[in-house]
């Protein structure tokens, strides 16, 4: 019988860049990757976070630096440090991201442009520049597969890009933004051996849900299909290692999100 040998992407020994992998969604993802072998370079511009992490994972294996998601020199410095240390990039998990609710017109009228205008360049131009130039890294990369993969990028997205909420426009426009850009730039960098895919989590218990009540925490997790829970910042890191590990997922964007389908309020 024909037996085909897959030969998968192993993460140990490889290096992941993480934006936002000091905190919340980002740590359990830098900490997945930790465990499974990997090293990471966190971009992240809470200094204090960003050392507990070199502090937790070790100086050999980690290296946090405030990196400016929107700066290209900011990124392409980081960058430089990381593959200074660790010789190359491997993965890049683009998690760092901001919100700012309001009304398209509201009480103080409308929507104020420079609030749009800064979660776009976060969420989606931030997560654009620190990609494109992992990629240029990653394409000089030593295929470590049969099938000549050099590298994977995951973004995070949201369930606000299918079904955003009331004075949600410029988070919704953000990650939906995501979710449109993802296969074209996995189309665009297949011939270099990199995958790109992206994640929409729903309610995920990050430290934001610790400033709400417990009686509105509950009614949120009644809204999910099941399990009727907040979702885990470490299913998330499970997730990555599977996208990381599998080579056949590309292009793609999962939601990961109990099943939840956003209300308008």
């Amino acid at each position: 019988m024909y037996q085909y040998v897959v030969k998968f992407m192993d993460v140990k020994g490889k290096t992941a860049v993480v934006t936002g992998g000091a905190s919340g969604i980002g740590q359990a993802i830098a900490r997945r990757i930790a465990a499974d072998g990997g090293r990471l370079i966190i971009f992240d511009l809470n200094e204090k976070a960003g050392q507990a992490m070199i502090d937790e994972l070790g100086a050999d294996n980690c290296l946090a630096l405030p990196v400016n998601v929107v700066d290209e020199d900011s990124v392409k410095e980081g960058l430089a440090q990381g593959v200074a240390k660790f010789g190359g990039i491997h993965v890049c998990v683009n998690c760092a991201g901001i919100s700012v609710a309001s009304k398209t017109v509201g009480r103080d009228g409308a929507f104020p442009l420079a609030g749009w205008e800064k979660v776009i360049a976060v969420n989606l131009t931030g997560t654009f520049n620190v990609l494109r130039l992992c990629a240029e890294i990653m394409a000089d990369n030593e295929p470590f597969n049969d099938d000549g993969g050099r590298g994977v990028i995951i973004n995070t997205a949201s369930v606000a890009a299918f079904e955003g909420q009331v004075g949600q426009a410029a988070y919704s426009a953000s990650k939906g933004g995501i979710v449109g850009m993802t296969l074209p730039i996995a189309r665009d960098l297949q011939p270099l051996g990199i995958r790109v895919n992206a994640i929409a989590p729903g309610l995920i218990n990050t430290p934001l849900f610790s400033t709400l009540s417990p009686e509105y925490v509950e009614a949120l997790e009644k809204s999910v299909l099941y399990p009727k829970r907040l979702g885990k910042p470490e299913e998330i890191g499970k997730l990555v290692a599977s996208i990381i590990d599998n080579d056949y997922i590309n292009g793609e964007c999962i939601r990961m999100d109990g099943g939840i389908r956003m209300q308008p309020r």
